[in-house]
């Protein structure tokens, strides 16, 4: 039952934001968004309604791209950033073009667009949660990929097998959910012999906000061992539509930007740097209304973005040749 002071708060929040309050409890019964008490809920109302704001103000400027609400409308930048446990990318530097392996360049001339998506490479758009794993859901996105171009079959890794035991204490070098690089993890699963599958290993960290402790208890699939993997050239657009023409790629990107938090549709040309936090995976490239673009699956659920996806856009007008957000700084595949 009600106190008559958060009663009389509520009354005060419907007078006072009478033309968003509808709106923003649609966002909270569509995203059953909880509250620990009338100063939660209050807090958060404000931060979705200086988003609300924002949202209607860069979409009134019909740029290539539009933003809307997502799970993370009620969140300031910095609230946001610390809930994904974004900045810990552990950033490799590739200027040096340092290869595992480099494969012969097979590719004679480029297709015009590809779409691992639709080529059927690529599993469901999945959600890391409150847990710093991006780069442990971009690792197992390319290994999906390099195992669908392999056997012809579609298979879901494991993300937790590489929270819980890619580590100092197993072997690894990656820090669970206080960050990661895609290549340790690729290190790791060949060193592990391969990787278990989503079923015999499922993702819960993304509630508990912690690595667990490494179980020993499923079967690594068979198909999934690394051989070695590749290091995308850097700052070449080109390079990277070679390596997705082939499939899917691990890249890093910058995320932590207002604009990217709330991002729906559209190829995205906006403010976005090139300070790596974040691990996502490329599936293709090509061409919306006349712009050019990466198509890139994310882990932040469907509800983010478009049905989990961005298209980023693509040339050498992006970051200096380092591309948007960054993304031809640091990219990576698998070669089972």
């Amino acid at each position: 039952m009600y106190t008559m002071r958060v009663l009389l708060f509520f009354l005060w929040v419907a007078i006072s934001n009478s033309s968003f309050l509808e709106q923003f409890e649609n966002w909270v019964h569509e995203l059953k968004i909880k509250f620990e008490d009338y100063k939660s809920y209050d807090s958060v109302f404000k931060k979705w309604v200086a988003n609300h704001k924002f949202i209607h103000e860069i979409n009134a400027k019909n740029l290539t791209y539009k933003l809307g609400h997502n799970q993370f409308s009620g969140m300031d930048s910095s609230e946001f950033s610390k809930y994904l446990g974004i900045s810990r990318i552990l950033y490799q530097d590739n200027s040096q073009m340092f290869h595992v392996n480099k494969p012969i360049d097979i590719v004679d001339k480029l297709p015009e667009s590809v779409d691992w998506l639709k080529l059927g490479g690529v599993t469901p758009v999945k959600d890391q949660g409150q847990c710093g794993s991006c780069w442990s859901f971009s690792t197992t996105g390319a290994l999906e990929g390099a195992y669908y171009v392999k056997t012809g079959s579609l298979e879901s890794f494991s993300e937790q097998q590489l929270v819980d035991c890619d580590n100092y204490l197993n072997g690894g070098k990656d820090l669970g959910c206080k960050g990661g690089l895609m290549d340790n993890a690729f290190a790791w699963i060949s060193q592990n012999n391969g990787l278990c599958t989503e079923k015999d290993y499922p993702y819960v960290s993304g509630t508990t906000k912690k690595s667990g402790s490494c179980q020993k208890t499923c079967s690594n699939n068979k198909n999934s061992d690394i051989v070695s993997y590749v290091d995308v050239i850097p700052r070449s657009d080109n390079e990277m539509m070679k390596a997705l023409s082939m499939q899917p790629v691990s890249i890093a990107i910058q995320a932590d930007e207002r604009e990217f938090q709330l991002y729906k549709s559209g190829v995205f040309t906006g403010k976005c740097g090139n300070q790596l936090d974040h691990g996502v995976l490329a599936v293709g490239y090509g061409v919306l209304d006349s712009l050019d673009y990466y198509l890139v699956k994310n882990s932040w659920s469907t509800s983010w973005g478009n049905g989990g996806y961005i298209k980023l856009g693509r040339g050498p007008q992006y970051n200096g040749g380092d591309g948007q957000c960054g993304m031809l700084l640091q990219a990576s595949y698998p070669l089972l």
